[in-house]
């Protein structure tokens, strides 16, 4: 079997150096669109070094960008790239993300789940630095034509939004080049820059990371529904449900509950089309 899910289970953990600074988390931002209007209080606190806050979805780029992919070479794992799909992420904070840092990454297969005709590999990454843990970064790699080994097929991540109206509807476009600025935080897959790869994918130009509207969203969440307060959100997890093309716009659908926001986010320009689902918020 090319997934033999004891021995991934049982691998000893990858371990690595991380480290990160204001320019970092500036260039982070920036890929999500902050920083207009350019001149807006709100607004430098993702931009202006002196006023720097740092939204909890670095967590996904931090000092080793797309190093949690290098899970998918551990013992036990061996599928073919073309197969795989990043089907969803999770991010727990233990405490705020400090403007400047230099931490541990602990990176592990944590779970691995039969879906019958695909699998999914859980990567987990911990992070600590000299003070104590950060984060804890799961993401969801779905492998088509990887299942049927007769695993656990897994926790359901459904979460159902309420039957009323949202709270809040925000819409976010995203720029004609915001996939080539959102790249140089780390994740350098031609699939968001190159229009003769993209058509090889089956798509008619670049698409947007899904990274990249998960960071989007949750900043939307925290600008409108969290008084701009960074140090709130404790968790964020979504499940990637579709593509949005750079020129596109982000439309984000949010419920307010007790600890948590819910929200649904889609491409307005095709008529809603599904972008995130199952995404929540939670916070102090």
């Amino acid at each position: 079997m090319p997934i033999d899910a004891a021995r991934a289970l049982a691998a000893e953990p990858r371990l690595g150096d991380i480290a990160w600074d204001h320019k970092d988390v500036q260039l982070y931002h920036l890929g999500l669109g902050a920083g207009i209007p350019a001149t807006d209080p709100d607004e430098l606190r993702y931009t202006l070094e002196s006023r720097l806050h740092v939204l909890p979805s670095f967590a996904t780029v931090a000092g080793a960008g797309m190093a949690m992919m290098g899970g998918l070479a551990a013992p036990g794992i061996d599928v073919n790239l073309a197969a795989v799909l990043h089907g969803g992420h999770s991010i727990a904070l233990h405490r705020p993300i400090p403007v400047k840092g230099r931490a541990r990454s602990s990176s592990r297969v944590a779970a691995v789940y039969d879906k019958g005709k695909a699998a999914v590999i859980v990567l987990r990454s911990e992070v600590a630095d000299a003070d104590g843990p950060l984060w804890t970064s799961d993401a969801q790699i779905f492998v088509r034509g990887e299942g049927g080994f007769g695993g656990d097929r897994g926790p359901s991540a459904r979460s159902e939004v309420p039957e009323r109206e949202p709270d809040r509807v925000e819409e976010r476009p995203i720029r004609e080049e915001q996939a080539l600025l959102y790249r140089l935080s780390g994740d350098w897959n031609p699939l968001h820059a190159d229009p003769e790869f993209a058509k090889t994918a089956g798509f008619d130009r670049p698409i947007l990371h899904g990274l990249c509207s998960y960071g989007m969203t949750l900043k939307a969440v925290v600008d409108t529904l969290l008084g701009g307060d960074v140090s709130r959100v404790s968790a964020y997890r979504t499940r990637f449900a579709g593509i949005v093309f750079p020129g596109e716009t982000l439309r984000i659908r949010m419920w307010q509950e007790p600890g948590r926001v819910r929200a649904e986010v889609g491409a307005v320009e095709r008529d809603g089309a599904p972008v995130l689902a199952d995404t929540v918020v939670e916070h102090a």
